[in-house]
């Protein structure tokens, strides 16, 4: 990144604070099973822990599928005690972690297994902190507030974008406000986690699209971060390399476990670098019409996403040329504005080709102002961007969102 950057998030004490944090603060990875079976797998792996009482923390989506009835068994068959709280909605409340919590104490749980995407997660990873510390769901809201580790908890994500399984960070929304409220503590990073394809193959191909973005966003917000160092430059790279291959067919073949097992590694490699490079102004931007609109995560991303991509490219065109080249999407002597270009363009036809909703007819103008203050105070002195946006900036991507149809 070019020194004058640098040098300006340097002067801000918040971000410099953070990237320190990132450095010295020990960072624990879980154990990964990967493949078809994994999720009954880590079952076993529980029981053989010595794990007794298990509370599954899930959504009633997924216990009506018969997505847990696999995890269920495997636990009876070893004559451990669990029971299902489903009452995961997205963009948990604390009324949600709430309840979970009581489902736990009633059960006198000594271990948690999730089975769901980022918002089953999120909540089982404010469930166990809380169950751990003593302390509420809100005392636990800032950096590092438990100071100690959660109660052992295990995670099959049920999509692939979230990588949350890997993340220090859980995102619980207010009840009447539905104001974002962030958790960030090493203290619930799981312990282990399945990759199953046979859990995600019945994500509909809608959320497989939306969620595929998220995932795909992760990494490039890591991949332009000012924190991105050589090992997260492979984390990401992998990431996108196997998104763009993948991505496609795991929306338009739901049964190809091959595609589904690319894409939950994929997200996993990006999910492994966020506690390093944090991310932009895509989730800055769709954060705020999540909160306003109802627009999920995913969906939101790939609204903001080539705008902001198109906004950086003049701070980031040597790193956008570096990963196209690396893709081979470009000829190895291409100029670093064309191999740039390049690989705006993939992502601009990988985003055409998936069944994702992209039109922001519902962003009424009345809401900009608010919009934009919130963006930019989420991602101010917070998010290490390569490229400072001001308040026109981010309206003219609310009007280039609004005239998608």
């Amino acid at each position: 990144m070019p020194a004058a950057i640098v040098s300006r998030f340097k002067s801000l004490p918040r971000l410099n604070m953070l990237r320190t944090l990132t450095k010295v603060l020990p960072s624990r990875k879980p154990l990964v099973l990967l493949g078809e079976g994994s999720a009954v797998r880590l079952c076993h792996s529980m029981a053989d822990q010595g794990f007794q009482r298990v509370l599954i923390v899930t959504d009633e989506i997924l216990r009506s599928l018969g997505t847990v009835d696999p995890m269920v068994e495997a636990f009876k068959a070893r004559g451990i005690t669990c029971s299902v709280f489903d009452g995961v909605k997205p963009d948990p409340t604390f009324a949600v972690v709430d309840a979970g919590l009581a489902a736990l104490r009633q059960l006198r749980g000594d271990a948690i297994l999730v089975v769901g995407g980022g918002s089953a997660i999120d909540a089982g990873k404010v469930i166990s902190l809380s169950a751990a510390s003593g302390k509420t769901p809100l005392e636990l809201v800032g950096v590092f507030k438990a100071r100690q580790p959660g109660l052992p908890l295990f995670v099959v994500p049920s999509t692939s974008g979230t990588g949350s399984e890997v993340s220090v960070a859980a995102v619980i929304s207010d009840s009447v406000t539905h104001v974002k409220s962030l958790v960030a503590d090493p203290g619930v990073v799981p312990v282990a986690a399945a990759l199953d394809p046979l859990v995600t193959r019945g994500m509909p191909p809608s959320v497989t699209a939306e969620t595929g973005i998220d995932a795909l966003t992760h990494a490039l917000e890591g991949w332009m971060s000012v924190f991105a160092d050589e090992q997260t430059d492979q984390y990401n790279r992998a990431a996108v390399r196997m998104i763009l291959a993948n991505l496609e067919t795991a929306c338009t073949e739901p049964g190809n476990l091959a595609a589904r097992d690319a894409m939950a590694l994929a997200s996993h490699y990006a999910g492994l670098s966020l506690s390093t490079t944090f991310v932009g102004y895509v989730h800055a931007i769709a954060h705020q019409l999540g909160g306003r609109y109802g627009i999920p995560h995913g969906r939101a991303n790939a609204m903001v996403l080539p705008h902001v991509l198109a906004f950086n490219l003049p701070s980031c065109a040597d790193r956008f040329a570096r990963l196209a080249r690396e893709l081979g999407l470009t000829a190895p002597g291409a100029p670093d504005a064309a191999a740039a270009q390049a690989l705006l363009n993939r992502i601009n036809d990988l985003l055409a080709s998936v069944p994702v909703r992209r039109g922001g007819q519902q962003l009424k103008p009345e809401d900009f102002p608010g919009i934009i203050e919130d963006a930019l105070k989420e991602a101010h002195g917070t998010y290490p961007v390569p490229r400072y946006m001001n308040e026109a900036d981010v309206e003219q991507i609310l009007r280039q969102i609004r005239a998608v149809t």
